[in-house]
């Protein structure tokens, strides 16, 4: 999409991550209610809204299902942090402790797991090329 700030990674892998998501549910045939959680990470607010914008224009409402990892970090209304988390480990960090208790205790069931992540170099940003976006994605199930 032609991002080029590197301070505005969100906006790079929130493309990213409408593609891994909408190859998911074309592949699969899975839509989002076949989930009881879809989460991204770490796309922080902006991503998370730009993320929701992609999606319904691909014909594919996923907003009643989806959190991202670096917005569940924080509490927005008593913490000023703006857009999220930083980086890979929030993904971990929540999966690690919070999703993977609620599977525990069977809170969630169905889980689409999909990180983010961004493709680039200081030497690629200084010469002002787009900032490539990745997003894989894990469906996890407790049975």
């Amino acid at each position: 999409m032609g991002i080029t700030d590197a301070n505005n990674m969100g906006a790079a892998m929130a493309p990213a991550a409408a593609d891994t998501l909408t190859a998911h549910f074309k592949d699969t045939g899975f839509s989002p209610s076949d989930y009881d959680l879809i989460v991204t990470g770490d796309l922080g607010m902006l991503g998370k809204e730009l993320l929701c914008r992609l999606m319904k224009e691909n014909g594919i409402d996923i907003s009643p299902y989806y959190d991202d990892c670096g917005c569940m970090i924080y509490d927005f209304e008593r913490q000023d942090k703006h857009c999220g988390a930083s980086g890979c480990g929030c993904s971990a960090t929540v999966f690690g402790s919070h999703l993977f208790s609620l599977m525990q205790s069977e809170k969630i069931k169905k889980l689409l797991f999909m990180p983010t992540g961004a493709l680039m170099s200081p030497l690629s940003c200084q010469q002002g090329d787009s900032i490539s976006g990745i997003a894989h994605a894990v469906r996890i199930e407790m049975s």
